[in-house]
């Protein structure tokens, strides 16, 4: 019987938990979009109620940042669900996050209980792991523009 290096048990492990990361990156798909859901309604169901927070909180051009973000954040539900366009909607929802950060969360620290930026943070990381690594095996973007081979 061969003895099992070191390397060689290493190689197995890497094997063995690279089974259920299509499931794992979409259910995190799934898990963000659901995150997304309620802010997102709340400010495409109150366009001027959202233009005036912007306004409050000294957001540039309100009503265009009204209308970007609520679209973006709408669309990407869907998107992330479907796991469709994948890589484009998680750039342009991280940049959403990056926005919630510096006008909203930082003033506040990082401690989600005050309503500081640890939230939006772990979504800007899942977002770039979206944007980096795609949307994985159980998504349209594999099913339409794959062909059967997946990264």
């Amino acid at each position: 019987m061969k003895e099992l290096s070191l390397k060689d048990f290493l190689g197995e492990c890497r094997v063995l938990f690279s089974y259920p990361k299509n499931i794992v990156i979409l259910m995190a798909r799934w898990l963000i979009a659901y995150g997304f859901a309620v802010p997102a309604l709340a400010k495409i169901n109150n366009l001027e109620g959202t233009i005036v927070w912007f306004e409050q909180i000294h957001i540039p051009f309100p009503v265009l940042a009204a209308y970007l973000v609520s679209s973006v954040e709408t669309l990407g539900i869907v998107l992330l669900v479907l796991g469709l366009f994948t890589r484009y909607i998680s750039v342009l929802l991280a940049c959403v996050m990056l926005g919630a950060i510096l006008f909203v969360h930082l003033q506040h620290g990082f401690s989600s209980a005050n309503n500081g930026f640890e939230i939006p943070l772990y979504y800007f990381i899942f977002l770039m792991i979206f944007a980096s690594y795609g949307a994985g095996k159980y998504s349209l973007d594999h099913l339409l523009f794959k062909n059967d081979e997946y990264e």
